[in-house]
């Protein structure tokens, strides 16, 4: 293996004193080309020697270490009291034989280790997968070409290609800039951003004073550049940071944190009955030896480990990380699990309308100029279709080269690339492909549908620019033109409303005259006409410097504009979209569009999916900059559609949600979105169009931009949730099965013959018996119950808010009453085996002690169909759940085993049963199924029909037509 260390510490040499020098020197150093980049042959060369762009991992945990951590668990410790105490009474006993009930009780504890083991290995494989398919991405220059690769295959000398939006992975010395600024806070603590300049600086520049410089970990918030890389992975600066950090212990979840509150409450609860139970034996038995009373301790020390369901935390881990994965599954990536838990109970869904909402295949459908409009046919980004005006194809003439001026110049002001993918598609059709912003690539597809495009790049040479802004919602570039002996002239494109204030002349055919106020009236109303059919336009305008004249390099020089005409862009809305927002509706989740878009498009779009109705009214940027945030709360609760916005209004609406106690999951693309994104409860980043920013920022990506997908991954949440339900509602009532089932035996001994056993020590089942019960019931089961099929009114239930109990009153209602019938039918199994009593049998206690066990198994396989649903029958979709039925056949195999195999009888106290004897413990199990119908039954009668939902949440969201 290559000596990675040698190589970064060569690079890191080099980058330490690379602000000092000129960026060629730099290149000429590293060996590189700063307008071709590295070549395939050479990245892999320097990839193999310096190794991947990566900071070193935190210290991996050895499988072992892993492996004894499942012993450290306070309820592991009890059953260590119980081998100590189990091991004493056999040495009390005269130690004849095999300890076997020590063997049982390590062997129990050793499956428990590997079971839990398992379960946790294979979380952090699935978390493990969703990390690598949130890996970072980077733009460098590679063979002549820009190429998208992921972050940690850049190498030293790689030519890094920056744009807004784009997070820095390395350390590189910049070759150019054009209004480049970088947000350097996570390094620096700099709160501003700061202007980049590739030109050198002088010797002692402290680390937030290098501008020519630019790091990993960093983000680029405005503007482009190019920077060649110096240095990578722990030998940037972030790596210097990241060598003093130590390890962040990981944020628990609320539900953790509850799954732990009901683990304490019931640990208590369960030591203080396993206290009573042992203090009711101690007084009502005449214990003979040492080790009688070694066999109470026992006896209470089995009981309080069964009735606490310790596999719960592994169970919970795997539940969540399965559903994460299936989520992944269905292009929806959850960073983390805990956002699982959010996105369930998400009652708002703040989303873009571009890309989300519509497809985000941008295309230009008319071009509007001085002499008329032209038509513009084909859709998507391939480049075919015609030019249409009146239904006449148009070829030439002043309206066609208005119309090809209009496109020059949005194609000039433009970072988009259109690519030829090759080969076709599947079907056998072309296959095109974009990189950059839909809207600029829409200029390019619809120069080539003209039959332009070919000639632009060698006549015109980009020497300057003024990005794009959400604010400024304009774009210059500055051109020489090789058509006017390398003069220059300056290409503006933008909103119409915003470009036509800078625009003082227009062109029509090859003449230029002034743009008259009539004319601007005729602009705007045809802005109207067109915004009002859904169309997005995007004016064009220029200017011709005089010979010799250069522009400023600054927002003045977009002035006394020439203006060419504009294009009508139309996005059509995704045809699943309407589909996923009427469910949503249906689920209590309210859907608000947030728009840059003009407000007549915006609510044209809104009203044909159905987030409002045409009379609804639509607010605006400066709307919400008249409001104070208790008017803005007011208006949020009945309007939906907010268009012409800017990032700070984003985070405003956001924030009035979120005070009018609504969930909000937020979506966005922008780096300017990454605000609002982190400061929604669910932020959800687009996967396509996201910048690296806005990912990073995100709790959630979309793989495909699709709005469909945020309503699958709260279905997925809601459906989780409800497993966590029915599997906390399995463990919990079978673990009070277990502990009512000892309480009452001892308790009632007299009354159920147990007393007249000639037993020194009479309790209804054995230590190793709770303990078999507790393998059998807290693996298989519940592991295929949190995998159960969502049910079928999931999305038909109001959302759960996150101060709602995930077991609430009724829940323990249910709990409790499964736990008492199971213990009754077992109590009742052991009766009828056992001389005397109340209902008298002719068995000894070995034949009734191994009756009650198996029809305590039983019961509580019998629970695990009850417990699908509070209210719901058992029997309703009772077999769409094959894992469930692969489990409970498992468990009851196992069960048989250890009843008719002598193998087992003498470690388990069990003997081999009749035909008709498992019969009767059968009959007995299944009263758990009957009692809790019964139950369900009268609560679907109590409830009415609209609140009949289970575990729906009362309180009902406004939610605006």
């Amino acid at each position: 293996m290559p000596d990675r260390t040698v190589a970064l510490t060569s690079a890191d040499r080099r980058g330490r004193e690379v602000w000092l020098r000129e960026v060629d020197d730099v290149a000429d150093e590293l060996n590189i080309d700063l307008r071709i980049g590295l070549t395939s042959v050479e990245v892999a060369a320097r990839l193999s020697s310096g190794g991947p762009n990566t900071l070193d991992a935190a210290v991996q945990v050895p499988a072992w270490r892993k492996f004894l951590a499942q012993f450290v668990n306070p309820l592991v410790y009890l059953l260590f009291v119980a081998v100590v105490v189990s091991l004493v009474a056999w040495i009390l006993d005269g130690s004849e034989g095999l300890p076997l009930e020590v063997i049982v009780i390590v062997g129990i504890m050793v499956l428990n280790a590997v079971l839990g083991f398992v379960q946790e290995a294979r979380a952090e494989h699935a978390v493990a997968a969703l990390q690598r398919m949130t890996a970072a991405t980077a733009t460098v220059l590679r063979d002549g070409r820009e190429q998208r690769v992921s972050s940690d295959g850049v190498v030293v000398g790689d030519v890094l290609v920056l744009a807004e939006g784009d997070a820095v992975c390395a350390d590189a010395r910049l070759s150019e800039a054009a209004s480049l600024q970088v947000a350097e806070a996570s390094l620096t603590g700099e709160s501003e951003a700061v202007l980049k300049d590739p030109a050198p600086i002088s010797d002692g520049a402290a680390l937030g004073d290098r501008v020519n410089m630019v790091f990993n970990g960093t983000a680029v918030t405005r503007g482009r550049g190019r920077a060649v890389i110096t240095a990578t992975g722990m030998n940037t600066e972030m790596g210097n940071v990241a060598r003093l950090l130590g390890a962040t212990e990981q944020q628990r979840t609320p539900l953790q944190d509850e799954v732990d509150r009901i683990g304490r409450m019931l640990g208590i609860a369960v030591v203080a009955i396993a206290i009573v139970v042992m203090g009711t034996i101690l007084l009502t038995t005449n214990l003979q030896s040492a080790s009688d009373f070694v066999e109470v301790l026992l006896i209470g020390v089995s009981l309080a480990v069964a009735a606490v369901p310790e596999g719960l935390p592994a169970v919970l881990s795997v539940v969540l990380a399965l559903g994460v994965q299936r989520m992944a599954h269905r292009r929806a990536i959850v960073k983390k699990l805990s956002s699982v838990e959010t996105l369930g109970s998400a009652s708002v869904v703040c989303t873009d309308k571009t890309g989300t909402l519509t497809k985000n295949e941008m295309t230009i459908e008319k071009i509007v100029t001085g002499s008329g409009v032209i038509d513009v046919t084909g859709t998507g980004y391939l480049p075919i279709g015609q030019m249409y005006s009146d239904g006449r194809p148009v070829t030439e003439g002043a309206l066609f080269d208005e119309a090809c001026l209009v496109l020059l110049g949005g194609s000039l002001t433009n970072d988009a690339t259109l690519h030829h993918a090759t080969p076709g598609n599947s079907n056998g059709n072309e296959h095109w492909t974009i990189q950059g912003d839909p809207t600029e690539a829409a200029f390019l597809v619809a120069e080539a549908k003209a039959g332009l495009g070919a000639g632009r790049a060698a006549r015109f040479v980009r020497v300057g620019e003024i990005p794009f802004t959400s604010e400024r919602k304009l774009m210059t570039t500055v051109q020489t033109d090789a058509d006017r002996q390398g003069n220059i002239s300056i290409f503006t494109k933008g909103a119409p409303d915003v470009l036509l204030k800078l625009c003082t002349h227009e062109q029509v055919g090859g003449n230029i005259r002034p743009l008259t106020d009539d004319q601007r009236v005729a602009i705007s109303k045809t802005v109207d006409e067109l915004a009002d059919l859904a169309f997005r336009t995007l004016a064009v305008a220029y200017r011709p410097l005089p010979h010799g004249q250069r522009p400023t390099d600054d927002e003045a020089t977009e002035n006394d504009l020439v203006y060419l005409g504009m294009v009508a862009i139309i996005d059509p809305p995704r045809p699943e979209t309407k589909a996923a927002i009427a469910e949503a509706r249906t689920a209590g989740v309210r859907t608000i569009m947030i728009t840059g878009d003009h407000p007549r498009t915006a609510a044209r779009i809104a009203s044909d999916l159905g987030i409002i109705d045409t009379d609804r009214r639509t607010l605006i940027g400066a709307d919400l900059d008249a409001m104070n945030d208790d008017e803005l709360k007011d208006a949020i609760r009945t309007v939906s559609v907010f268009a012409r916005v800017a990032p700070v209004h984003k985070l405003r609406i956001v924030n009035a949600l979120q005070a009018d106690q609504h969930i909000v999951a937020m979506t966005g693309d922008g780096v300017n979105d990454a605000p609002a994104l982190k400061s929604a409860d669910i932020g959800v980043a687009m996967g396509i169009a996201g910048t690296d920013v806005t990912k990073e920022a995100a709790d959630m990506i979309l793989a495909d931009d699709n709005f469909a997908t945020i309503v699958t991954a709260i279905r997925e949440g809601r459906a989780i949730l409800a497993n966590i339900r029915k599997f906390l509602r399995f463990l919990l009532s079978s673990n009070l099965g277990e502990v009512f089932t000892m309480f009452f035996g001892v308790v009632l001994a007299g009354a159920i013959g147990l007393d007249a056993a000639n037993e020194t020590i009479a309790v209804p089942l054995l230590a190793t018996q709770i303990l078999w019960i507790n393998v059998l019931t807290d693996t298989a089961p519940a592991l295929a119950m949190g995998v159960d099929p969502p049910p079928d009114n999931i999305m038909q239930r109001q959302p759960r808010r996150l101060t709602d109990r995930v077991i609430d009153a009724r829940m323990w209602l249910g709990i409790v009453w499964v736990g008492l019938v199971m213990a009754a039918s077992t109590l009742a199994a052991l009766d009828l085996r056992l001389t005397g009593g109340l209902l008298g049998g002719s068995g000894d206690i070995v034949q009734a002690r191994t009756m009650a066990f198996t029809t305590l198994v039983l019961a509580q396989l019998f629970n695990a169909f009850n417990a699908r649903s509070d209210t719901v029958s058992a029997f309703h979709n009772l077999f769409t759940n094959r894992l469930l039925w692969g489990a409970v056949a498992l468990s009851a195999t196992l069960q048989v085993a250890v009843v008719q195999l002598s193998v087992f009888n003498r470690p388990f106290g069990t003997t081999p049963m009749a035909l008709h004897h498992w019969a009767i413990s059968v009959t007995l199990a299944s009263m758990v199924l009957w009692a809790d119908e019964a139950k369900k039954l009268l609560l679907r009668k109590a409830n009415p029909p609209r609140t009949r939902l289970e575990e729906s949440n009362p309180k009902a969201g406004l939610l605006p037509n």
